[in-house]
């Protein structure tokens, strides 16, 4: 394959304005960032955001990406999301030129961190509706292959996607904003997601906004109704005994005792709620599976199933959109990242992405997959040779079969020689009876 070395041999100074010309034109060292606050939201904080991210003129989506960081610290959804994006990145791909061959020798170049960020980047313009991602700088790899340096997202809250700019500074006016799709930032930025996409989140944070709430709330029943009061009835007047014993009744632990007079009366008050599961609980339980459906299409994958054919059903559901994950990331990677890394002298030109799913199959259904072709049609030896890494000769010539005749007649035989010990045995049996 080609190699960089191949490329013409750049002097020094070329070299030096090269990168001068690198970190110009990188986006984030334009940028000035500021720490974030958190706040408590609601569904009227939610509604209030969509409404600022969908305005035509001055669209702004800060509040909104508030709402989702918090709705991603719900350890369900980010477990469906894991899910789904792990799901994706396990699977096998390959390099492909124009006659739909594969070229082994290309893949090296994309089995790298650097790609694999940049995939994980581009699957979470899913949820966030949309994601902007820098490359680095050209580099050199530890074989003499070129490389990116790594890859960089492009901090949510300064793109605005509708505009196609990014701003310096959060809240800005996108008309003072950087034009990206516009060379030279074009040709170190990959855009994933539509423009006016809002994501998956948007839908999931209608979900983790009650649930949040749902659980505080029953913290509070928790903190109410989960221990008995305690309640002390006393004569006494003086203040140091009535002192002694509010701090024995606010203060007593595992290990709580006390020592009173035969007219201080204490008393444990039970109490009477039960019904705090079927409130809370349930409530929790109907979200998680709303985002459960939400995210990977369906809840038995992740929850509890009742049965193995509706989790296989469940899925097949799930495995569609993982399909459909794929095929979204095969676009990116053909139609925008590929043209970059032609651009900036990797030798892909000609080549395309595509999944290998050849390398997929479990043991079982490669084993299964190989006997029906193996059994039907004439298979070449040297592929078993070269998968198994074994020797493997001629193909062995199946057994003679009897003819039809022959073949009844020695049924036929062992069927009378098979009743004729029966019957031996039958009259053995009634001989020692």
């Amino acid at each position: 394959m080609g190699r960089r070395q191949n490329r013409p041999k750049l002097g020094r100074a070329q070299k030096d304005a090269r990168s001068r010309i690198q970190k110009q034109s990188s986006v984030i060292l334009e940028l000035h960032r500021y720490a974030e606050f958190f706040s408590k939201n609601d569904i009227e904080d939610w509604r209030r955001a969509w409404q600022s991210a969908i305005d035509p003129r001055h669209p702004s989506r800060q509040k909104l990406y508030d709402i989702y960081r918090d709705a991603m610290t719900d350890s369900h959804l980010s477990g469906c999301i894991q899910q789904r994006v792990g799901f994706v990145m396990s699977r096998s791909f390959k390099l492909v030129n124009e006659d739909g061959d594969q070229v082994e020798a290309a893949e090296h170049l994309f089995d790298q961190s650097w790609f694999k960020d940049l995939c994980r980047l581009c699957l979470e313009s899913i949820w966030y509706g949309h994601s902007l991602i820098e490359l680095g700088d050209v580099v050199t790899d530890g074989d003499g292959h070129p490389a990116f340096s790594g890859v960089s997202l492009i901090p949510r809250k300064h793109v605005i996607p509708e505009k196609g700019r990014v701003v310096r500074r959060a809240g800005m006016n996108w008309e003072t904003g950087i034009e990206f799709r516009e060379r030279p930032w074009s040709d170190w930025l990959i855009e994933a997601g539509r423009p006016d996409d809002l994501g998956l989140l948007l839908k999931a944070a209608l979900h983790t906004i009650p649930k949040r709430h749902a659980m505080t709330f029953w913290d509070c029943f928790a903190e109410i109704f989960g221990m008995p009061w305690r309640i002390a009835r006393t004569s006494t007047r003086d203040p140091k005994e009535f002192q002694r014993l509010q701090d024995m009744i606010y203060n007593g632990g595992a290990g709580q005792g006390m020592v009173a007079g035969m007219e201080t009366e204490i008393q444990f008050v039970e109490s009477g709620k039960g019904d705090a599961f079927n409130v809370y609980d349930r409530r929790i339980d109907r979200a998680n599976s709303e985002m459960s459906k939400l995210v990977i299409g369906q809840t038995m994958t992740i929850e509890d199933g009742s049965s193995l054919s509706q989790s296989q059903t469940h899925l097949q559901v799930f495995m569609n959109l993982v399909e459909s994950d794929r095929d979204f990331l095969r676009d990116i990677v053909n139609n925008r990242l590929i043209p970059l890394m032609v651009l900036h002298g990797f030798p892909v030109k000609g080549l395309r992405f595509e999944w290998d799913d050849a390398v997929d199959y479990t043991p079982e259904q490669q084993v299964a997959y190989e006997t029906m072709i193996a059994d039907r049609y004439e298979v070449d030896p040297s592929y078993f040779a070269d998968k198994y890494n074994m020797p493997v000769g001629e193909r062995r010539n199946p057994m003679a079969l009897p003819p039809a005749g022959k073949a009844d007649e020695s049924e036929k035989s062992e069927k009378s020689d098979d009743d004729k010990t029966a019957e031996d045995g039958k009259e053995k049996k009634h001989f020692f009876d």
